[in-house]
């Protein structure tokens, strides 16, 4: 029997439905992308409404709809989920991706108010988009939460960050047990440095160098000596976000060159 193309195989994600938070660009856009390439439709949430605009549009309007809204403000994800799910009848995969970065500033002079703005956009909006997406998941599907390496690891200067991203973790773990019964498998995302306007941003402000001098900086330190790309954190969140993932539930799920071993 001759060998098979990926085309003549069914598509991983054929008819599912993926809510994506933070889904206008980076990460989020990516996962999208592929995510309907592989047969799924997508509601994308984001504060960027140009920029949704244009994902949605670039996706097609048979495959994706757009929502403002702010993660960390509760009422905005329970009306985007309100306008998605009479659209769509409700979700197979939920992926809470949205983020900031805070500032780079030692624990002394860290802005308190940055730091609760930052824990609230990654803990608590990550809550948030759990508490009202998943009611109207179907049994079987899947919930990632994007992490980061920090998530695993510490990092100097970037507490709030690092705080946040090991809340998710424990958001992911207790969300997990409380979802197995469902076999609703719940997985965090840990993107090493990626190859983004966001990282960038954090690593210049990080060396005070140029974008270029900051990524070698950033590269010396991943055992695999190069940044992730944006594609690589998709296949692996479509990996999550498919049934090949079917026993795969409360792990944190590392793609980092090395960075956190």
């Amino acid at each position: 029997m001759g060998a098979q193309g990926p085309r003549d195989l069914e598509s991983t994600l054929d008819g599912k439905i993926a809510l994506i938070t933070g889904g206008e660009s980076g990460i989020g856009l990516a996962a999208a992308t592929l995510f309907v390439a592989e047969g799924a439709r997508v509601h994308l949430v984001g504060l960027d409404e140009v920029k949704l605009k244009e994902a949605a549009d670039r996706l097609g309007p048979e495959n994706a709809l757009a929502s403002v809204a702010d993660v960390a403000d509760e009422s905005a994800v329970s009306a985007a989920v309100s306008a998605g799910v009479p659209h769509y009848g409700h979700y197979d995969v939920v992926f809470s991706n949205a983020g900031n970065s805070g500032e780079i500033a030692e624990i002394p002079d860290y802005p308190s108010e940055v730091f609760a703005r930052t824990l609230n956009i990654h803990v608590l909006g990550a809550f948030h988009v759990l508490k009202h997406a998943v009611p109207h998941m179907r049994d079987g599907g899947s919930v990632l939460i994007t992490s980061s390496v920090v998530g695993l690891i510490g990092f100097p200067g970037l507490p709030a960050y690092v705080a946040a991203k090991h809340g998710q973790v424990g958001l992911m773990r207790a969300a997990a047990k409380e979802l197995a019964p469902r076999r609703i498998r719940v997985n965090t995302l840990h993107p090493g440095p990626t190859s983004t306007a966001f990282q960038d941003d954090i690593e210049i402000r990080a060396t005070g160098k140029d974008q270029a001098a900051a990524a070698r900086e950033f590269d010396a330190l991943i055992p695999l000596g190069r940044h992730t790309t944006t594609g690589e954190i998709a296949r692996a969140a479509l990996y999550l976000a498919s049934d090949a993932s079917a026993m795969v539930t409360a792990t944190t799920f590392a793609i980092d060159g090395g960075m956190s071993g």
